[in-house]
């Protein structure tokens, strides 16, 4: 069933698959799942290269069982607004998370980076992040010192004077200008190879090769992050506005 809960026969078949080397869409074609299923199942269960069956197994009953008993005990929970469905809220913002842990976002920032992206206000506090995401205050100051130095979070105080973390709407513009330039410096880094192994060698001409594709890819990112970035700015529809 798609819609229902991996069974441990489901999880053995994503080892397998994993063990072939096929891609996580391949191995959900082969299960009838949605890729996103079997990514969040890999990534929270040790990775493609750590994942066992049957510990990913004991896990997610664990997980289920500590959820229920916890569920009566959850007055924090944060209350879904606009008819939303919690539980498939809940489950959208792990897809989220594992989606950036697979970008390489380190497992906590990339909690606390979802948390804050499916927000209405795109800002919480230091206390509603330990609060909607179970864990120290500790880990959220190190996520968000982390997050701050990757340009994918601001600070700034609100009315009663607290300080909140904020998801800024240039911040992917900004990431994808520091992935361009990024990509420009090793481009030039690979250039300077090509003078120090000397032209028309082999190597120097598989660093041109190099520098070349680098540099192209390089001014097509920045380009089209220019092109792009009113996008993000986009407003939503109101009402009078979907009228026809």
């Amino acid at each position: 069933m798609p819609g229902g809960r991996l069974t441990q026969q489901e999880r053995q078949q994503i080892a397998l698959g994993l063990a072939d080397g096929l891609a996580y869409a391949e191995i959900a074609r082969r299960l009838d799942r949605p890729t996103s299923t079997v990514t969040r199942e890999v990534m929270r269960n040790g990775g493609p290269g750590g994942y066992r069956a049957d510990l990913a197994h004991r896990a997610t009953e664990h997980r289920a069982h500590r959820r229920k008993q916890a569920a009566p005990r959850d007055p924090k929970a944060p209350a879904q607004t606009h008819g939303r469905d919690a539980e498939a809220v809940r489950a959208y913002e792990e897809t989220f998370t594992t989606v950036l842990m697979q970008a390489g976002t380190p497992k906590m920032m990339a909690r606390v980076l979802s948390c804050l992206y499916i927000t209405d206000a795109g800002s919480l506090t230091a206390t509603e992040l330990v609060e909607r995401l179970q864990v120290s205050p500790a880990s959220i100051s190190k996520a968000i010192a982390f997050l701050e130095g990757q340009g994918l979070v601001r600070r700034e105080r609100d009315e009663r004077r607290r300080e909140r973390y904020v998801v800024d709407n240039d911040v992917w513009y900004q990431s994808m200008m520091a992935s361009a330039r990024g990509t420009a410096q090793l481009a030039e880094t690979a250039r300077q190879g090509v003078g120090i192994l000397g032209p028309g060698t082999l190597a120097a001409t598989r660093l041109e090769n190099i520098a070349r594709f680098v540099d192209f890819v390089s001014e097509s990112i920045a380009r089209a992050a220019e092109q792009a970035r009113e996008v993000l700015y986009t407003k939503p529809e109101t009402p009078s506005e979907t009228t026809t």
